[in-house]
């Protein structure tokens, strides 16, 4: 196998395992977020949740969610954040992201309609909720970084003029 055959195979590859989107390579947009990390890059087009409102409503009462995209849940200032999937009808990914952009705890596979509060600790300002064992299938672990307009650029960990 040539070498031009090999690239085209690993290009393929990746683009089936992104559901034929590709990460930005730089910039930021409201309506997408980028993670990176060991496993690479990745992109979901977002709702944003930045009110009261928006925020208690989250994705409930949502038969399904397209593959690569998610909710972005963003605060003024870091909390203690705690979440639950009452009247969730879809399994979710959390990933708990604090002030910087850097991911802190991640809860795999929330079970759908579940009262039982998922903590995702102290000192969250941003949860992105993606569909359930996206996480796990993509490699994303603690540390992982998320760039988005959202979080404050002079002290993102990766901001969007990288």
């Amino acid at each position: 196998m040539s070498l031009r055959n090999s690239l085209v195979g690993v290009v393929l590859a990746v683009a089936a395992l992104s559901g034929g989107q590709v990460a930005q390579a730089a910039g930021c947009s409201d309506d997408h977020v980028q993670l990176r990390g060991a496993f690479g890059q990745a992109s979901f087009a977002v709702e944003i949740a930045d009110t009261d409102g928006e925020r208690a409503l989250g994705l409930m009462n949502r038969p399904s969610m397209p593959r690569f995209s998610g909710m972005l849940f963003v605060w003024q200032t870091p909390q203690h954040a705690v979440f639950w999937m009452e009247n969730t009808l879809i399994p979710l990914d959390m990933l708990f992201i604090d002030s910087q952009g850097v991911v802190r705890t991640i809860h795999e596979n929330a079970v759908p309609m579940d009262r039982t509060p998922i903590d995702g600790g102290e000192g969250i300002q941003y949860v992105l909720e993606i569909n359930g064992g996206m996480a796990h299938r993509l490699g994303l672990v603690p540390g992982a970084e998320l760039r988005h307009p959202a979080i404050p650029q002079q002290t993102a960990a990766w901001p969007c003029s990288e």
